[in-house]
């Protein structure tokens, strides 16, 4: 199995600034924020870091914290754009911006994949906001967004309608992203493509409860069943959780193995603008024909 790391480059309205010392320091547009980063480990290239917030966190493993602005931001958000698609960034409780910037290299990834096909048809699982939605569906693709959260769903919408693509053809799904697969493979539904961004923990619109390490595998059976040998691609990204990318990889390896195709495996990370190094975020597996 291929183990690689997949680079996202700063663009124009995203960028790594500096990061060390458990921070990290971005740009998104014309705004920069000081965010936690734990696998910062080194020391940052400047000790001072001019931003116009910082997200503190609190004191428990699991999460919690707030933004403390030294700046005016605007509450509601404002627009950014990569390639076709644009977007709203805003200072979640969650402490990001409404989208995930390190998945850019995924996004180029699938759109080559496509770049043949003749109207693919391809899913965005927990989708969030849409932007990778957005980032097929503005080449062609027929999409399927799911996520559980209404609210997500109607910022993936609004998102689409800032790029221009309301009328796409995209089936926008408010759902419980387990029970939605299993309905599609007893649907007999197919995919050329399959995108999975799962949570560490969750709940699904009517309480359903998602855990990461016990419901994965079966997921992506289930995924593996939308699948066939003219499809193109299923990719899996993991954060913040104690597994490995060899870990994921050999999952993948086994669902396929009735697949031609190759699977790879590896770490996503952001390139640094101050020095050129590069931040690892989280852990990728991918089938691909």
């Amino acid at each position: 199995m291929k183990l690689d790391t997949l680079i996202g480059e700063p663009w124009g309205d995203y960028g790594l600034i500096d990061s060390g010392h458990g921070r990290k320091l971005e740009r998104y547009g014309r705004y920069r924020f000081i965010r936690p980063e734990p696998q910062a480990l080194w020391a940052p290239a400047s000790a001072d870091w001019d931003a116009h917030g910082e997200f503190v966190p609190g004191s428990d493993e699991d999460g919690g914290g707030q933004w403390r602005f030294n700046k005016r931001v605007p509450a509601d958000g404002w627009t950014l754009e990569w390639h076709e698609a644009r977007f709203v960034a805003q200072n979640t409780p969650f402490r990001h911006l409404g989208f995930f910037p390190d998945m850019a290299p995924v996004w180029v990834w699938m759109r080559e994949q496509l770049k043949d096909a003749d109207a693919p048809e391809c899913m965005n699982l927990f989708g969030y906001t849409g932007v990778g939605t957005l980032a097929l569906s503005s080449i062609g693709a027929r999409m399927v967004h799911v996520d559980a959260s209404k609210k997500s769903v109607e910022a993936a919408r609004h998102n689409a309608a800032l790029s221009g693509l309301s009328d796409a053809p995209t089936r926008w799904i408010i759902d419980d992203a387990s029970k939605f697969i299993a309905r599609e493979v007893r649907r007999g539904r197919r995919y050329d493509g399959i995108l999975l961004d799962p949570p560490k923990y969750g709940r699904g619109p009517t309480g359903e409860v998602w855990r990461l390490e016990e419901d994965l595998p079966r997921l992506i059976a289930d995924c593996r069943q939308l699948l066939d040998a003219d499809s193109r691609y299923l990719f899996l990204t993991v954060y913040a959780v104690r597994m490995s990318a060899l870990a994921i990889g050999e999952m993948l390896r086994q669902a396929f193995a009735d697949l031609p195709g190759q699977i790879e495996a590896g770490e996503l990370a952001v390139r640094e603008e101050a020095r050129g190094l590069t931040l690892p975020t989280a852990i990728w597996a991918r089938w691909s024909r």
